[in-house]
């Protein structure tokens, strides 16, 4: 795939063909006018929360889903890096025992879950640990509904889904928490990063986190209101 293409198959931009998403588009976008900017002021006040308070360790053991990001010539970058180093400390500090590695191909010859098993691999996994791939996502919300997936399977009787630690960089959390939340986990977010730092990349990163953020919940909130079974549909 031509690396300019590779991206738009990913995130919000490969849904801008579908209309129901620019249904939620439009009405995101007239709330945006008539609230003067504000409504996005608010969702980014959160998001920072979020990005800000969110802890680096679990309440109790519990099931860690590890977030996957675009890959650099096949290996993980920065932010996917600090993701997998926190999963690794989870595991060796035995809160969990059962670590999900999520995310499709993004333009390589690897899944950034492929990848990310193979730098684990490469920093003395502890021993014990179940390491799960889930390679056929492109986005958060593909991520989330198969990682339900895979964790309801068990034969012919769907189980009751596990509590669940979202591991991902600082900026990304607040929209992990959402969607996990909307598709019935009970989830804790915990921040890849040892604390928030402030940069103008950051500062980038959240304003565009927020505005995704915006986008999926006042979308959402429409869809519930006017009945529109298939907005309400993709967050479920």
């Amino acid at each position: 795939m031509p690396p300019i293409i590779a991206p738009l198959k990913r995130g919000p931009w490969r849904y801008l063909s579908d209309r129901d998403v620019l249904h939620a588009a439009l009405v995101t976008l007239l709330a945006l006018v008539l609230s003067l900017g504000l409504i996005w002021v608010g969702y980014f006040v959160y998001v920072w929360r979020v990005a800000a308070r969110s802890p680096l360790t679990l309440p109790r053991p519990m099931t860690v889903l590890v977030f996957g990001r675009r890959l650099v010539h096949d290996q993980p970058e920065r932010d996917y890096q600090q993701r997998l180093s926190r999963a690794l400390a989870l595991m060796r500090a035995e809160q969990t025992d059962h670590v999900l590695l999520l995310g499709g191909r993004s333009g390589g010859g690897l899944s950034e879950a492929a990848a990310g098993r193979a730098w684990l691999d490469g920093h003395e996994l502890p021993p014990g640990v179940t390491l799960q791939l889930e390679q056929a996502s492109v986005d958060s919300l593909e991520n989330l509904r198969h990682a339900r997936s895979l964790l309801q399977e068990d034969g012919p009787v769907i189980r009751l889904l596990p509590p669940v630690a979202l591991v991902t960089s600082r900026y990304h959390l607040a929209r992990c928490l959402l969607l996990a939340r909307r598709l019935g986990f009970d989830s804790v977010p915990v921040a890849a990063e040892p604390k928030l730092v402030l940069s103008r990349r950051y500062l980038v990163r959240l304003l565009a986190e927020s505005g995704y953020l915006m986008w999926i919940d006042v979308g959402a909130r429409w869809g519930r209101l006017i009945g529109h079974r298939r907005i309400v549909a993709r967050l479920s």
